[in-house]
């Protein structure tokens, strides 16, 4: 790996700009207030629906063994970067990592409100 690609940035220092800082994801308060509802995000959407089953359709680019993956199973929660689904079926629970996620199917009608749109 090119020495340079990060130019100096270790992850969990700040960014900055100026002579002011800008927290990033690993150097903000971990006190901080849940972030408010308007904001479409995946894992507010995912957590308003949880109890539900879902389809999450993942690709995995690097892997030679599985590429496409379907996993279905009951939403347990969500965050920033995961979700974690349990199948009663097998009894087994998943920690899915966002980055792979395609997308994701629901057999029934999915909770969305309009609290997620934003105000303009």
């Amino acid at each position: 790996m090119n020495s340079n690609y990060f130019n100096g940035y270790t992850p969990g220092s700040p960014l900055y700009s100026g002579t002011s800082v800008t927290p990033n994801q690993q150097t903000a308060p971990s006190s901080m207030p849940d972030f408010p509802m308007e904001q479409s995000y995946i894992e507010n959407i995912l957590r308003a629906n949880k109890g539900k089953q879902a389809r999450i359709h993942m690709t995995f680019p690097d892997s030679t063994e599985f590429r496409d993956r379907e996993f279905v199973g009951i939403i347990e929660q969500s965050g920033r970067d995961h979700i974690i689904l349990s199948d009663p079926a097998t009894g087994k629970w998943y920690l899915l990592l966002m980055i792979y996620v395609d997308f994701i199917t629901f057999d029934e009608k999915i909770n969305y409100s309009l609290d997620f749109i934003p105000n303009t």
